[in-house]
């Protein structure tokens, strides 16, 4: 589905990824996890056409994307619910879902869309009129996640979405992750929280130093010595 292959970027002369190579298959949550300044982020920015890579290719659905607009990647399927949550403050709630639904396609069908996403976030619907810069930080992000859902995307890709909010929280994004995903979409996950993030992933991914170091099965991750040691602190 989404095949990044030997990709180098770059801000400015500073090397930011080196030869990444990741995929993510038609209906998989894959993670990659890394620490602060690894490069995760610039993945994901990368993807969605926000910066560009000097080597390499990125494809999806065996189409090339690599220099596609980012309005194109988002109109063929791809998702960026970005760090930060990046809504916008001063419009309400429905304001900012409308949105995500700026294509044809996305407009056609913007109400049952809009409903499902009431359905992962039903207090979403309670505060359709609020402005969007009122809500607490779980309810934004929330906001940022459907707003991602309005595009119908075939692969979201979510970036640090359990970032400051209180643990309860973090263990019901976590659910309405796995939740989207059964619905058939596919998921790629930046989360400095490894084991929940590991825990509802097919496969995951480790960025060290904007390189690939490892891979494998969500499962055979949570069991490498070397995350256990260096994430887990175990």
């Amino acid at each position: 589905m989404l095949k990044v292959n030997e990709i180098d970027v770059y801000y400015g002369d500073l090397q930011a990824l080196r030869e990444v190579n990741i995929e993510v298959q038609p209906g998989e949550v894959v993670s990659v996890i890394g620490s602060n300044g690894a490069g995760k982020s610039t993945l994901l920015k990368t993807i969605s056409g926000i910066l560009r890579p000097r080597k390499g290719s990125i494809s999806l659905n065996n189409n090339e994307i690599s220099h596609a607009p980012s309005s194109r990647i988002v109109e063929q399927g791809i998702s960026h619910v970005p760090e930060g949550r990046q809504i916008f403050p001063t419009m309400t709630v429905w304001e900012n879902l409308e949105m995500g639904a700026q294509f044809p396609r996305t407009k056609q069908v913007r109400h049952e869309t809009m409903a499902q996403v009431f359905s992962y976030f039903p207090r979403l619907k309670e505060r359709l009129n609020q402005k969007a810069g009122t809500l607490s930080g779980g309810e934004q992000q929330m906001l940022a996640m459907g707003r991602g859902l309005m595009s119908v995307p075939t692969l979201m890709m979510l970036d640090e979405p359990s970032l400051g909010l209180a643990p309860v929280l973090v263990s019901t994004i976590f659910e309405i992750i796995a939740k989207i995903n059964r619905r058939g979409t596919s998921i790629l996950l930046i989360e400095q929280n490894v084991f929940n993030s590991l825990k509802i992933s097919d496969r995951g991914y480790v960025m060290e130093n904007g390189r690939i170091t490892l891979g494998g099965s969500g499962q055979e991750l949570l069991e490498n010595p070397h995350i256990r040691k260096t994430y887990l602190g175990l």
